[in-house]
């Protein structure tokens, strides 16, 4: 019988590879160099070097970067936006914001569909949902021919108002299908039926445009692991931290767009949760960017406000993670004004930083940390042999000469903004919302995260530092951690005092019913099924709304008119009891559950004496300082050290530096402890 769950988690410099045993509690991982031109083949070769079974495999768990990767770059398919006539460049004119409010010249990237691939049609509804203007079926007729003479098989249907009735944009649908026979089409009122038009055109337009693309690397990967023995669906991360199958993510591949983040955030509440913490920050830093996610009172913010690129919104729930181009292959560099700058450029994994010897120059975080002494020369167990030399040079050559330093001051300082980057995306999270990050303790993994976790905390005044095992690899442990999951809306307007509660009840069944046949569709047993009523409210004149969830006791809308008040209470320190409360929304989340795996303590005597393998001469505070070498796996539980230390690991490498100590706990996380100002560790 099938007993290995795997997780893989397809990164821009590595891939990783968990395998979990549920019939030993055996976990072990692996790693290999992603291949940015063919994901796929990646995902592959992690299977090959963890020596996987396919037929032994009972779950197969993917958090990929494909979706993302493709809106960064623009590279899909020709596609093609059919619209309401009038409104053609909604998805251009966008809502007239700016990232950089101060910047008079930077200029939003443009939309996913070109001015000349948008197409106009007669039709009308009005806001309440009623035919104004029917579709002009002889012109929609013209336009699905004029489409197919142009080759274009790929399109999107935005109308406005088709939140409110989709008749017409059902309609197009299938006069194009009709036309165009096997064209991909997508309606945003199958997408997203909310209002707001450009977050629902715009949604619907990145989920046309990521169609093909995600079906075809969903389906080959499907192919392959069937070929091999795989004989489950292929569980798929998405951004709103639940799983999909490939029949799902073939109609709504935008839910793809960062999925590996998730899994990451994921990951770092369950470590959290084992140290008994319900305030935490997620660290992850990899070899492209650091991903930054919250936990606060035990649960992980989420949002229906981002995108992977400003002025292009994603309005589908998504676990809030705030990403900044600081990894370890981020690039140092002096700018025009002679100021030392550190990323968002990457060397990715190829070339890579200077120290892998495939042709990168510019020096990068990884760069410092070896010319430092902080990290050995092998890496990723060995795959990769590190040339310190070249970092050496690659420093002197960009920065140190610039600035007139030695190689030392060079890559600390290198290190430093690197680090006061990653402290200012903490404070984003959760200063900018009144939180302290003192209270909170700092999750530090990722290849990276481990090397540069205690001083982020140090330079946050946070206390405590958690290193869990083998962190290089603790996204692709996320994804095992996740349930199927769907994501259900749809418009509800009314005030909530005088709501009809048999019609509410009738509009939330009749979402349930869908997701019902989508958890069905997908092999999921009834008595595996969870679903969560959410709605959101707002007070009345109120343009934004807060989600809470739906009562469940005798009076469930009394119930969700006070949580509305607590949570506007919390989130901007005021509630108006006298004051209207509008219902704004329905929500649903169904949820399918899957096996989980059970992670046991390590079992090891505590308060053995552990010895270094070796020493060496580390770069720490401005000097050299003699510090011991530690090997992380023969490491006991309750060990204790003082920094400065290094404890190495097959994936990564743990930092302790002067002033803090570190121990072992059962579950074998490192758990570092900050001197803060004025005490003594």
């Amino acid at each position: 019988m099938p007993d290995l769950r795997v997780a893989v988690d397809a990164g821009g410099t590595f891939t990783d590879v968990c395998i979990y045993n549920s019939s030993t509690q055996d976990f072990r991982v692996t790693k290999v160099p992603s291949t940015p031109n063919n994901p796929m083949q990646a995902v592959l070769n992690g299977v090959k070097r963890g020596e996987i079974e396919l037929a032994d495999v009972e779950l197969f768990f993917h958090g990929t970067t494909v979706a993302t990767n493709a809106l960064i770059t623009r590279r899909f398919p020709k596609a093609a936006l059919v619209t309401t006539k009038g409104f053609r460049d909604v998805i251009e004119i966008r809502d007239g914001t700016k990232d950089n409010l101060w910047d008079a010249y930077a200029d939003v990237s443009g939309p996913y569909i070109r001015r000349r691939d948008r197409f106009e049609v007669t039709e009308r509804v009005d806001y309440a949902g009623h035919i104004v203007t029917p579709l002009d079926e002889q012109e929609a007729r013209e336009l699905a021919r004029k489409l197919k003479r142009r080759g274009a098989t790929t399109i999107a249907v935005c109308f406005i108002n088709s939140y409110a009735n989709v008749h017409n944009e059902q309609r197009m649908r299938e006069i194009l299908e009709e036309e165009i026979p096997g064209a991909n089409v997508s309606t945003s009122s199958e997408i997203l039926p909310e209002i707001f038009e450009h977050d629902r055109f715009n949604t619907a337009v990145a989920n046309t445009v990521l169609g093909p693309l995600v079906s075809d690397y969903v389906k080959q990967l499907d192919d392959e692991l069937s070929a091999g023995g795989y004989a489950n669906d292929l569980l798929l991360l998405h951004s709103g931290g639940g799983s999909m199958t490939p029949a799902m993510a073939k109609h709504f591949p935008v839910r793809l767009a960062a999925s590996g983040i998730a899994a990451g955030a994921i990951a770092a509440k369950h470590i959290a949760e084992q140290c008994g913490y319900k305030n935490a920050v997620g660290l992850d830093m990899g070899g492209t960017s650091t991903d930054i996610s919250l936990i606060h009172d035990g649960e992980l913010r989420v949002t229906k406000q981002w995108g992977v690129e400003y002025g292009h919104p994603i309005v589908f729930p998504s676990i809030e993670v705030l990403t900044i181009g600081a990894g370890g292959g981020s690039l140092a560099h002096i700018d025009i004004a002679g100021a030392l700058r550190n990323g968002p450029q990457s060397a990715g994994a190829d070339p890579g930083p200077a120290c892998y010897e495939r042709g990168g120059t510019e020096p990068t975080n990884t760069d410092a940390n070896l010319a430092l002494n902080r990290l050995g020369t092998s890496l990723a167990g060995g795959a990769l042999t590190l040339n310190r030399e070249k970092s050496i040079q690659a420093i002197d050559e960009k920065v140190g000469q610039g600035l007139a330093l030695s190689t030392a001051e060079a890559a600390q300082a290198i290190l430093k903004v690197a680090n006061a980057n990653m402290a200012d995306a903490v404070r984003l999270v959760s200063i900018r919302r009144g939180l302290d990050p003192r209270d909170f303790a700092l999750i530090a993994f990722g290849g990276a995260g481990a090397l540069h976790g205690a001083e982020v905390a140090r330079e946050l005044g946070i206390p405590a530092v958690i290193v869990p095992p083998s962190p290089g690899v603790t996204s692709a442990m996320g994804c095992l951690l996740v349930d199927i999951q769907h994501d259900l809306s749809m418009m509800y307007t009314a005030g909530a005092a005088d709501a009809d509660i048999d019609d509410l009840n009738g509009q939330f069944r009749s979402l349930e019913d869908e997701a019902a046949d989508r958890l069905r569709h997908e092999g999921v047993a009834d008595e595996d099924v969870v679903l969560q009523r959410g709605i959101s409210m707002r007070y009345q004149g109120q343009w934004r709304s807060l989600q809470v969830s739906m009562g469940s006791g005798d009076e469930p809308l009394k119930e969700a008119i006070e949580l509305f008040h607590q949570e506007h209470e919390r989130q901007f320190s005021f509630r108006q009891d006298t004051q209207p409360v509008e219902i704004y929304q329905l929500h649903l989340r169904a949820v399918g559950k899957t096996p989980k795996p059970t992670f046991a303590p390590y079992e090891r005597a505590a308060n053995l004496l552990a010895e270094p393998h070796a020493r060496r001469d580390v770069f720490f505070d401005d000097k050299w300082h003699d510090t011991p070498i530690f090997d992380r796996d023969t490491l006991p539980v309750g060990f204790e050290l003082t920094g400065p230390a290094i404890i190495d690991q097959l994936d990564s490498t743990t930092v302790v530096p002067p002033g803090a100590v570190a121990s072992i706990d059962e579950w074998k996380n490192i758990r570092i402890q900050i001197a803060q100002a004025g005490e003594e560790a």
